[in-house]
Formats: structure tokens, sequence, C-alpha cells
């Protein structure tokens, strides 16, 4: 997918222009840092899969990459995070005010790019799931350091806020090859998936990852009293004294003791936990590919269930 992928990144360096020089800095500075490029990768894989070929499938491509280039410069400022794919967030270089503006240009500039595809569909995809990952923003900041979450709260905030925009950019594909509904409902199904077991393994390697090889802070999640499933996990499976010793560290976004509840985190088998949790939305994926004709572009998609799992970084 090599060429087709400096396809969608030449559509994104010209989309990003803008008469106004800030905007130039902080946009190019976001998106020269790279990134996996998943979301925009499965626009093109489930269109190719499914028979298109159109120019379209790039804008649609750029289009899902900058909405979400847009929500990381937003989370940045909402986490007062520093670190991300291994530099200085925006925010930290150019002030959280610039972020949050610029943040709001490249979501505008997304829809204006949706609406020259010129498909009532692609607009009703897109402005559902922009929609839909907003409101997971809010469930996340509305479950920040509470220990008592459960796990089905914190998968919701996962569909809503991750996975939503992996199941519309898979969904894009079908739309764009006017597949039937079923063969649509299927790709989003592999999305949604796919996007949950990608962000519980992200969730994972916040306690078994490197920072050089995260590319962001190690321990980052919990200074930001997230509750995520490795520490839901561990709680419910280590003594009452590491029990107290994660409640409260979530419940003050402390990282003081960062290594004793990494160390809880790996006895308890919580991160062997959160990986299969990973592994089982993975699967779910795979089976959703049954009405995918056979070609290398469906390969592809099965061997993303297989890397969205066993990954390190």
């Amino acid at each position: 997918m090599a060429a087709d992928m400096r396809e969608v990144d030449a559509v994104i360096q010209r989309r990003l222009a803008s008469d106004v020089a800030l905007i130039n800095q902080i946009g190019h500075y976001i998106i020269s840092a790279g990134g996996k490029r998943i979301r925009p990768m499965l626009v093109l894989l489930f269109a190719r899969a499914l028979g298109f070929n159109g120019p379209e499938r790039f804008d649609l491509a750029a289009t899902v990459e900058f909405i979400h280039t847009a929500t990381l410069l937003h989370d940045d400022v909402v986490d007062e995070s520093d670190l991300r794919r291994g530099r200085q967030t925006a925010n930290a270089m150019f002030g959280n005010a610039a972020s949050v503006l610029v943040g709001d240009f490249v979501y505008s500039r997304a829809f204006q790019m949706m609406v020259s595809v010129n498909r009532m569909r692609v607009l009703e995809v897109l402005a559902d799931a922009t929609n839909v990952i907003a409101e997971g923003e809010v469930l996340q900041l509305m479950n920040m350091h509470d220990p008592d979450i459960a796990v089905e709260d914190y998968l919701r905030v996962i569909r809503y806020k991750t996975a939503k925009l992996f199941e519309a950019s898979a969904r894009l594909g079908a739309v764009l090859a006017d597949a039937p509904h079923d063969v649509e409902e299927s790709c989003a199904d592999y999305g949604r998936s796919l996007g949950t077991a990608f962000q519980l393994v992200d969730d994972l390697l916040d306690y078994e990852g490197s920072t050089a090889q995260l590319g962001k802070n190690v321990g980052d999640d919990l200074r930001e009293g997230k509750p995520t499933l490795p520490l839901l996990v561990a709680m419910e499976r280590g003594t009452a004294q590491e029990r107290e010793l994660i409640r409260h560290a979530i419940e003050h976004g402390e990282v003081a003791k960062l290594a004793e509840i990494v160390e809880i985190v790996r006895h308890t088998g919580a991160i062997e936990a959160t990986r299969d949790a990973a592994r089982e939305q993975a699967n779910k994926a795979r089976d959703s590919l049954l009405l995918i004709p056979e070609s290398m572009y469906r390969e592809a998609l099965l061997e993303f269930c297989v890397r969205s799992v066993d990954r390190s970084f």
C-alpha cells in the first residue's frame, strides 16, 4: 500500500496549507511526527478489497487522518501531555491556546474535504463519528480519578473515543464501493473490534513498555488518573494492600510509586488478561471479514488483527 499511502500524504500536505503561518507550522509539526496511519490505511484497504479504485479514497483517507490529528491536538491539551510519538507535543511547543485553535482548523478542514466527495452517506458516517468521539472524550473526563469504574464503562469510553473512528474508516471503504448493507456493517464491525483491540494494547503498554519504545512517558495514564483495564484487573486480583495502593494512585494521579504499581500489574497477570481481551476483539475483527472477497487486501486486513495485539509500541 506504499504508493497509495504516498498519495494520501500528498493530499494531507496540500489540504493542510493555510494563509496563516502558525497553522502551517503546528499542522506540519504534528503531521510530520508520523504515526501508524492505521485509520487512513483502513479506508484504502476496504475500498480496494471491495473493488473501488477511484481518487476519492485518497481524500477520505486523508480526512480521517485529519479528524484523528485534531483529536490528538485537543487530547494533549486536556491531558496536559508533553510527549507524543517520541517528541514534544504541540501544546508543549506552541502553547495550549494555539493547539486548541489549530485543532479546530484541522477539524473544519476535514469537513470541507468530506463535502468535496459529494456523497451524503460519507457526511453521515463522519458527522456521526466525530460526535461520538466528542462524547467519548467527555465520558473519559467523567471517569478520571475513579477507581470504582466498571469494566463496561471503561470499554464504552474505548468504543466511543477510539474504536468509533476505526469503525468509520472501515465503513467508508464500503460506502465508496457501494457495498450492500450487510457488507458495510461487517466492515464497520471489523473497524470497531480492531480499534478496541488496539486501545486495549495501548493501555497495557503503559505498564509494560518503555518511554523510548512508546514515544510517550510510561505511567502517563496513571498520572492522568485513568483507570484502565490493567489497573482494574490488578485491583480485582491483588491483595487488600495492593488494591489500596492502586486506588490511591488513581484518585490522586500519583506516580511516586509507579514502579510498585507496575510490579503489581505484572505479577497479578493483569497485562496478560488485558492482552487476552485485546486478542478476543482482534478475533472478532477477523471473523467480520467473512463477507469480504479473498484478495491481498483482505490478507492485509487479517494481518492487522495479529499486529494490533502482538506489538510492543
